[in-house]
């Protein structure tokens, strides 16, 4: 296996990261899809998860996000088992994308974004200026402004995407994770999305964790990228020493060539002609 360390929580004295899988065992009723695996999220850094299709990646980060509980092992959030804790203190702490959400009948945009700052409200509490900058500045991230009033059902697949991007972005949450955010989107805004998580964590020190299919968005976008396959870590680290093309023939059953990006030098995925 190819591995990196994180830039926090590596060196004598350092805090662990946040967000981390010690030995988690993961499943769905009879059947095991992950076993013993650990992995440390890097604090500040954007990671990306990718594998072939059914690897475990949606259920790794489903058990990271606190909705699915491991078999055996655990997984910390600062320090602590992520279930022993109060879902409005996790939900402070983390903002999760899921692959599919649905909203209810008959609510608008600007209602549902709103409702990613349900874990600041307390009880008899108002509303107050920060609510409202914080979604009017998720929203003008996501550029759904201009439909702040259109009901949430009248919405194209694109545009609810970026409506439940909006609301996890309203949650303000220094961890930020995001399951396949790119489906429904044109490739316009794929990249305007990823553009986005890389302002999060650059400029306002998030540490992002998504999902992506496509290996050379991954590339581009991830500074800690993590390859799963048949529901372990084969593989992370900085793309450039991860990405070869062994090892991307090896998981994804694709014989192909790594060459440099043109625009930003990391390693792009060419596939070969048969």
């Amino acid at each position: 296996m190819t591995t990196a360390h994180s830039a926090a929580g590596t060196g004598p004295g350092q805090p662990a990261d946040r967000l981390r899988a010690e030995q988690v065992s993961l499943g769905y009723a009879a059947a095991d899809v992950i076993t013993e695996l650990s992995l440390r999220i890097p604090d500040d850094r954007f990671t990306v998860i990718v594998g072939p299709n059914a690897c475990g990646k949606s259920t790794l980060l489903r058990a990271l996000a606190r909705l699915l509980p491991a078999r055996g092992g655990s997984i910390l959030l600062d320090g602590k088992d992520i279930h022993s804790l109060p879902a409005k203190q996790v939900a402070r702490v983390l903002g999760l994308l899921p692959q599919t959400s649905t909203a209810p009948e008959g609510i608008r945009v600007r209602e549902l974004v709103a409702r990613g700052r349900y874990p600041y409200q307390r009880l008899w509490s108002s509303w107050t200026d920060a609510d409202e900058a914080a979604v009017a500045e998720a929203m003008a991230a996501t550029e759904i402004t201009e439909l702040a009033d259109r009901l949430v059902e009248e919405l194209s697949g694109g545009q609810r995407q970026r409506v439940w991007i909006a609301l996890v972005l309203a949650q303000q949450t220094p961890l930020v994770l995001l399951d396949e955010p790119t489906t429904f989107l044109d490739v316009g805004h794929q990249y305007a999305l990823l553009n986005l998580c890389r302002d999060l964590q650059r400029r306002h020190g998030r540490t992002v964790v998504a999902v992506l299919h496509d290996l050379n968005q991954a590339c581009r976008y991830a500074d800690h990228l993590v390859v799963m396959d048949a529901g372990r870590i084969v593989a992370e680290g900085a793309p450039a020493t991860v990405i070869t093309p062994e090892l991307v023939e090896r998981t994804f059953e694709l014989p192909c060539r790594v060459v440099p990006d043109p625009v930003t030098g990391s390693p792009m995925v060419v596939p070969e002609l048969k």
